[in-house]
């Protein structure tokens, strides 16, 4: 039997195991027990699929034995590791870099009775918003500038305002693309480096690239902004300094050639930048605690 779905999330090429059953099975990450199949090993699979995704791998192949059907149960397994997957990490690469690049995926899996129980294989082909070349020039490009601007000894406040105004003063908004939902390159760094222009999320990816490779902590952040014309989708960045995370609207900075959206407290930031409702949980600003004012400079 084979069964075709798409989904919203993606994983790459590894082959790994799964171990199957009803006992709980101890693990680090608070991996879905509501499920038939789960990972047994979830830490190092969680991994192995993080690394495959900062890699660029094409697919993944998962195989596992059960002896039972737990065909229902796939689609919610695999989001749910992926969901872990790109969770945020000492890596500049990962996290919201990985989140913010990549445009879903086509599931396949089928499975084959025995004797034995069901054999399971599951196939994930996943789309991203760029390929490996393009990476590699991104990582190129991130050093170069990140020593351009010689951030050596510099106050974590100076790291900051020193990115933001390199983003500020050489990436442009990308009217022309602002529309085709077919052209992903403009949601990335990539575009933002090369192209020199690109839409709030390339902005804000570009922004937590810099920002994480500079030693500082940063998340990128969904939600509406609201102007005079209405509201819409739009991303910007948080940066932490002394404890306390700031609000950032590069994009915004780029367009007006205005610092107003610069480290600004929640106070002010949210009375035209509405957080997603992910962004805007108890536990999240727990995570990442914000600070009301905004930031001398």
């Amino acid at each position: 039997m084979r069964v075709r779905k798409k989904g919203l999330l993606c994983v790459l090429l590894c082959a790994v195991c799964l171990l199957c059953g009803c006992d709980a099975p101890e693990y680090h990450y608070e991996v879905r027990r509501d499920l038939s199949v789960y990972f047994g090993n979830a830490d190092s699979v969680i991994q192995s699929v993080r690394t495959a995704l900062r890699s660029h791998s094409p697919g993944i192949t998962i195989t596992y034995r059960s002896d039972r059907d737990n065909m229902d149960d796939i689609p919610a397994l695999i989001k749910e590791t992926v969901t872990f997957a790109m969770s945020e990490t000492n890596d500049p690469r990962e996290g919201d870099y990985i989140y913010w690049q990549y445009g879903g995926y086509e599931l396949e899996y089928s499975y084959e009775k025995s004797s034995g129980g069901y054999e399971y294989s599951i196939y994930i082909i996943p789309k991203y918003y760029t390929d490996i070349k393009q990476e590699q020039t991104v990582s190129e490009m991130t050093a170069d500038i990140l020593l351009s601007l010689s951030l050596e000894g510099r106050t974590d406040r100076e790291k900051v305002r020193l990115i933001y105004e390199y983003v500020r003063d050489n990436v442009k908004y990308d009217i022309i693309h602002k529309k085709n939902d077919h052209y992903h390159l403009k949601n990335t760094a990539y575009a933002a480096l090369v192209n020199g222009c690109a839409v709030c999320q390339g902005f804000s990816v570009l922004m937590y690239r810099l920002l994480r490779e500079a030693g500082i902590n940063a998340r990128i952040i969904a939600g509406n902004a609201v102007s005079d014309g209405g509201s819409e989708y739009h991303a910007w960045n948080i940066a932490e300094i002394e404890g306390k995370y700031y609000n950032i609207d590069v994009t915004w900075a780029s367009l007006t050639g205005s610092d107003d959206y610069y480290m600004k407290g929640e106070e002010s930031f949210s009375k035209d930048h509405i957080r997603g409702a992910e962004y805007s949980q108890t536990s999240f600003y727990r995570s990442y605690p914000m600070s009301l004012g905004d930031l001398e400079y």
